[in-house]
């Protein structure tokens, strides 16, 4: 594994990025549980409107900058929307050009294209937040790749499972890297589990004083850890 540090494609000030990597296989096209809907449907609309409370957030902290990316992987992984200030009508024209669900789950292949995204963002801040219903199938593995991760971005790169219809489990990976995963079984659970992952680990940073010499100090390549949950309001 190659251990050196990633290194930021320009520079990186006060703000936080966030990369939402959703699943779009083949399995998305099942009906989501107690739904008449495809899980993929569900997840698109729990996007939208989980990333709606930016909108608050931004008028509380207008200065803090808040950027949003979307990737989709099916058997590889696209940038649908790259990193960039957080806009409603973006996000929506963007998960309105999702194809129909098909082919592999390639999860490690997503994570790495996220972590590019969020190494040209601008911000020392980066929040990755995975949707997905299955197993890897393609590419990178995932456990793999969120280890490269946490090790190349010395944990300046957060992770967070949400595991859509599927045992959370798979992922358990993840908490060895100090990120996290949740089980969202139905569409109820998936709305109250991105939306809290989304404003614990995101919008809590718009809450958060930023320590002005970080920001003077700290190398383009290096990330100040994101603060618990317990920040939120």
């Amino acid at each position: 594994m190659d251990t050196t540090r990633y290194k930021a494609e320009g520079d990186e000030g006060l703000g936080v990025s966030v990369v939402i990597v959703l699943d779009n296989s083949g399995s998305m096209g099942e009906k989501a549980e107690g739904d008449k809907r495809d899980k993929a449907v569900v997840a698109r609309q729990a996007i939208e409107q989980t990333l709606t409370a930016t909108d608050v957030a931004l008028a509380k902290r207008p200065d803090f900058p808040i950027k949003v990316g979307i990737v989709l992987f099916s058997d590889a992984a696209a940038v649908l929307l790259p990193v960039q200030p957080y806009d409603r009508d973006s996000v929506r024209a963007a998960l309105g050009r999702v194809p129909e669900p098909r082919g592999g789950t390639a999860i490690g292949d997503a994570m790495d294209a996220a972590r590019e995204d969020l190494y040209r963002a601008g911000t020392f801040r980066k929040v990755m937040l995975v949707v997905t219903d299955g197993e890897n199938t393609n590419g990178r593995k995932p456990a793999d790749m969120a280890r490269e991760i946490a090790q190349r971005s010395d944990g300046g790169v957060r992770m967070y499972f949400i595991a859509f219809d599927t045992d959370a489990e798979k992922f358990g990976f993840v908490r060895d890297v100090k990120g996290d995963v949740v089980t969202a079984q139905n569409s109820a659970s998936l709305q109250t589990s991105l939306s809290s992952l989304y404003e614990s680990k995101v919008l809590a940073e718009s809450a958060t004083e930023p320590d002005a010499s970080v920001g003077a100090r700290a190398p383009a390549d290096t990330a100040p850890p994101v603060p618990s949950p317990s920040a939120a309001h």
